[in-house]
């Protein structure tokens, strides 16, 4: 049989405590924060010390459980009958476990129940900190399921159920302005994580929400972003780099033509276009030619802000990977330049070496070599002292690596875009109502790729993407790729003329008697030997030579296009040249067809 007590803890004497014996035995006289006097027992701890003993306000129930362990269970109850009740439910129990009736989990998840959903929603964060998830992430979760379990009255696990859920989503949608389907969906999926998590650990036998169907997020899509095309980059960053000074040298108007009064509130300034920036450049430089100092900063915080830009589009790195971005990262002096990310610091936590490209690698290399020297220059002359060279770039790849951050990100970045595309004459949205974003840099990556010829495979991996749908439907903009002239390469199919006969099919053999097509591979792939992946050389002709001389034929049949520097393919850690395409061939074996 299981019995019932009230738990007894020493506490230290309270100040101002009267010490009193009473039958010899030794007892405090106090008064509480409410005035009321309280009297307790004293104990000697082992310093020596006088500490009060005193009774838990709340029973604990003392039985033998279905596993027949002794175990110690608060009741919660502060009346001793009503304690005795939940010792008996906890016996109960025990038998059900003991007869088979009830499983060893069920009688943990019996535990879960009378626990307030708050506390585990705690416990559910911790989890996902020792996991290691972004902060913001964590953030996020806990916001959204403390919103649902206030609008949806969850407040114990028993209460978790699918048309509460069901029932709060279509009210989301139903208001106005109605939440998005992908976000309603964001909502969802933090409910079904959660239970997920709850049957892992023994809180619930099943998962309520598993059952609730998404809301199909291609249907009313909020935000579509587009890619943009090389005209619009080159128009992009040059903005970017000499916008900050031109901003100073904007020409100004009268907000109303009949005033005469030179008074800040009755002008403003002329926004600032590409047909303007040079005027505007030329006359910030003389508004500020006794600032030179000024002028520097302003031309530095230009060249950053267009490298940004370069960085985000020629490497698809996502805005908060480049923020976390130190100079100890990049391996600029190699034979192949790289930036490798952490996992803590990547979305998908695995970590990867991300291929730098020739030209952003140089650009790279001069931005952090110009820094270091600001840096030396301000020490130099803080210091009054000669320029030291502890601050130069390590040439050794094993050499110390520096946690000082590659670029200082600001937090505004989006909005600055906006002012950059506006400036540029580049619209924030399109016909279509695709818009451009930060996230959309990476949206124009992946479209280059494709359009310039690179293997979907290699994007994807370029892309660092887990599924090669995600790269090809998502991360592909349609409207950019060359489609029409990807028609060129079908047959042409005559309806004019005499009619002509028609080889037969051929016999046994296949195709012997036909003509050699045009469309065919100059060689396949054999049964026998598997093939191996690699890139073909494209030799360019010497200056004595002649530039129609025959190249090396690849893969196909079909010439290989120059890229243009921006649409230049970046796989892994293979160093492609800007005037070529990388051929990657199968490396599976290829099966005779039985036709």
């Amino acid at each position: 049989m299981g019995t019932v007590y009230r738990k007894t803890v020493t506490k230290a004497l309270p100040a101002g405590a009267e010490l009193f014996i009473r039958k010899g035995q030794r007892f405090a006289r106090w008064k509480d924060a409410k005035g009321k006097t309280r009297t307790a027992k004293l104990t000697t701890a082992s310093d020596g010390a006088d500490r009060i003993v005193i009774q838990a306000g709340t029973f604990t129930a003392k039985y033998r459980n279905g596993a027949g362990l002794v175990v110690e269970t608060a009741t919660g109850c502060h009346d001793e009958t009503a304690a005795r009740r939940t010792l008996g439910e906890l016996e109960r129990r025990g038998e059900l476990v003991k007869s088979g009736v009830m499983t060893t989990a069920e009688d943990a998840i019996s535990d879960h129940q009378p626990t307030a959903l708050v506390e585990h929603f705690d416990a559910y964060r911790a989890f996902h900190t020792a996991k290691g998830l972004n902060a913001v992430r964590i953030k996020n979760t806990r916001a959204r399921l403390v919103r649902l379990a206030t609008d949806c009255g969850f407040r114990r696990l028993a209460d978790l159920t699918a048309d509460a859920l069901e029932k709060w989503l279509g009210a989301r949608a139903a208001e106005s302005p109605s939440m998005s389907p992908g976000n309603r969906n964001e909502f969802r999926q933090e409910l079904v994580g959660f239970g997920n998590w709850c049957v892992r650990t023994r809180r619930l036998v099943s998962n309520p929400f598993a059952t609730v169907p998404k809301a199909d997020a291609k249907a009313d899509q909020r935000r579509k972003r587009r890619s943009m095309t090389e005209a619009e980059l080159e128009r992009l960053l040059d903005v970017a780099r000499w916008r900050p000074v031109a901003e100073y040298g904007r020409e100004t108007r009268p907000t109303d033509p009949l005033t005469r009064q030179r008074k800040r509130e009755t002008w403003e300034y002329l926004p600032l276009t590409l047909e303007t920036l040079d005027a505007a450049l030329t006359t910030a430089r003389r508004r500020l030619a006794k600032r030179p100092d000024f002028i520097a900063r302003l031309e530095r915080l230009g060249r950053e802000r267009a490298l940004i830009y370069k960085t985000l589009v020629l490497t698809g790195l996502r805005l908060n990977e480049l923020r976390t971005l130190t100079v100890g990262q990049l391996q600029l002096d190699g034979p192949v330049p790289f930036l490798t990310l952490d996992a803590a610091d990547e979305k998908n936590r695995q970590g990867n070496d991300v291929a730098l490209r020739q030209d952003l690698a140089d650009d790279l290399t001069r931005w952090i070599d110009r820094d270091r020297e600001r840096l030396n220059g301000a020490a130099m002359l803080a210091n009054d002292c000669q320029p030291s060279a502890t601050l130069k770039l390590p040439a050794r790849p094993d050499a110390p690596p520096s946690d000082a951050p590659l670029f200082k990100v600001p937090a505004a970045l989006v909005r600055i875009l906006d002012r950059d595309l506006l400036a540029a004459g580049i619209a924030k949205r399109d016909e279509r109502g695709r818009t451009l974003d930060v996230h959309a840099l990476r949206h124009t990556f992946g479209t280059l790729l494709s359009k310039g010829g690179v293997m979907p495979r290699t994007a994807q991996a370029a892309m660092r993407h887990s599924t090669i749908d995600l790269t090809m439907n998502v991360y592909t903009d349609p409207k950019l790729l060359d489609v029409h002239g990807a028609l060129d390469s079908l047959p042409a199919l005559s309806l004019d003329g005499e009619r002509r006969s028609i080889p037969q099919t051929a016999k046994a053999t296949g195709t012997d008697d036909l003509p050699a097509s045009p469309f065919a591979p100059a060689f396949a792939p054999t049964t026998v030997k598997p093939c191996k992946s690699g890139s073909i050389a494209d030799k360019s002709p010497s200056p004595g030579k002649s530039q129609t001389a025959a190249r090396p034929r690849g893969a196909t049949s079909m010439p290989v296009k120059a890229n243009n520097p921006l649409t230049i393919a970046v796989s892994g850690l293979h160093q492609v040249e800007r005037t070529r395409v990388e051929l990657a061939t199968s490396a599976l074996r290829t099966q005779r067809s039985p036709n």
